[in-house]
């Protein structure tokens, strides 16, 4: 067996388990959530395997409380998804005894089906009991790319030491193509690459059609034309009519409710996370813009839908800017995680934008710009964080905690006029 490689996530659900009942951990397939999740069980119900399955599930729905009592706790039921009418059952036996980290739920699709017959319509939700958090690939600091010299606890603390990564831009063109799969993280880059691809084919021959209550007729082909549409438009704020006309073109039974429910399916299967517009109290009356920017949860799965090696970034470097900063999006979204802080994405009607706000916690924000270009792209992108920022009404947001400018190039450093200038291949949590 590979060594377990340390997540940024382990702490997350430590934390978890000490303070709710049962903690619910969702995410895409691949990701790791089986591994990581069972180091914490004592018990483990695995629902993947077929032959076993449709014992533990008549065991569930005849006694549910044998089987949430099937051995020590905590108690992990892996795809939890098939015995998810055993909700209300979950929550009662965590209230009965009072206790922490009782169950371990974990699952690569939400639970929740939409149909009339659903008996979870009208489930209690757990509040206080249960808690769900998302489980996602690996960041580059978890895979050991990133050299972990800056940190945005720090960041948001004012501290700051210049420092150098080693990473080229060849390196990031392969981070984009690999993604941050565990069984990706290898020296072999021909078993590295290959995990993305075998990881969208079966996406588009299974997965896509596994949601009972959604009808999709299998059509592989429409699929792939849908993903290729939907990573052309990673990183832009592109409408379901964009998405949509360029499905349809050769396809005219391909409207908006099919698109609907193929989107409905991807969000389910995590394997899009749009991200929401941030929407700040301004000085000025300028109209902020509200509609999600697109996103894969990993952005190797646009890079497979297109067909795109690290050597094809680079004939095509729009495509390359745009992963990268997807690339970017990922890993911040995996350190804000476990900050309890939150992305989102800043557009105005004066065409102004941060490709990411960090929010946290405490209310207290900064300002990200993403830059794959040259020193003087970076100057221009500095600027204009601080027009931003000089915009947003302190009395009521207070002032950023920092602006920051990621980029690919090798030095970390603050720029005279206060923005920050990182690598990616530097950032953490």
């Amino acid at each position: 067996m590979n060594e377990y490689m340390p997540r940024i996530f382990d702490d997350i659900l430590d934390f978890s388990l000490k303070s709710k009942g049962a903690v619910v951990v969702v995410g895409p397939k691949w990701c790791g959530k089986s591994t990581t999740v069972a180091r914490y069980a004592k018990t483990v119900i695995d629902l993947m395997p077929i032959d076993t399955r449709n014992g533990y599930i008549e065991l569930a729905k005849v006694s549910p409380s044998t089987f949430l009592n099937f051995g020590p706790k905590p108690i992990l039921i892996d795809e939890w998804q098939h015995v998810s009418f055993l909700w209300d059952q979950i929550k009662y036996e965590v209230d009965k005894t009072g206790g922490f980290g009782q169950y371990l739920l974990t699952g690569s699709v939400t639970d929740k089906e939409k149909n009339d017959s659903d008996s979870n319509d009208n489930k209690h939700t757990g509040n206080g009991r249960i808690v769900r958090k998302m489980m996602r690939t690996m960041s580059l600091f978890e895979s050991g790319d990133s050299n972990g010299t800056v940190s945005l606890f720090d960041l948001k603390n004012h501290v700051f030491n210049p420092s150098i990564s080693d990473k080229t831009i060849f390196d990031y063109a392969f981070f984009i193509c690999r993604g941050g799969w565990p069984l990706a993280i290898t020296d072999q880059k021909d078993v590295a690459l290959q995990q993305a691809i075998d990881y969208y084919d079966v996406l588009v021959t299974d997965d896509v059609y596994s949601i009972k209550d959604i009808s999709i007729r299998k059509n592989e082909q429409r699929t792939r034309k849908l993903l290729r549409s939907y990573a052309r438009n990673v990183s832009i704020a592109a409408s379901n009519e964009t998405i949509l006309d360029d499905c349809s073109s050769s396809d005219e039974t391909f409207d908006k409710d099919t698109l609907a429910r193929y989107l409905d399916v991807l969000n389910r299967l995590y394997v899009i996370e749009e991200l929401p517009a941030w929407n700040p109290n301004l000085r000025s009356k300028t109209a902020i813009r509200t509609k999600n920017t697109r996103h894969f949860i990993d952005p190797s799965i646009g890079c497979a839908a297109l067909g795109i090696t690290p050597d094809g970034l680079f004939k095509d470097i729009t495509t390359f800017g745009l992963m990268f900063e997807s690339l970017v999006i990922r890993d911040l979204r995996i350190y804000c995680d476990s900050l309890r802080a939150k992305v989102y994405k800043y557009r105005d009607s004066k065409k102004r934008e941060a490709d990411a706000v960090i929010q946290f916690a405490d209310g207290s924000w900064a300002l990200v710009e993403v830059k794959l270009g040259s020193e003087e792209d970076i100057k221009i992108a500095s600027e204009n964080l601080l027009k931003i920022a000089s915009d947003i009404d302190y009395e009521k947001t207070g002032k950023p905690a920092f602006l920051m400018v990621v980029t690919k190039n090798k030095l970390a450093y603050q720029m005279s006029n206060g923005v920050y200038v990182v690598p990616l291949a530097c950032l953490k949590n």
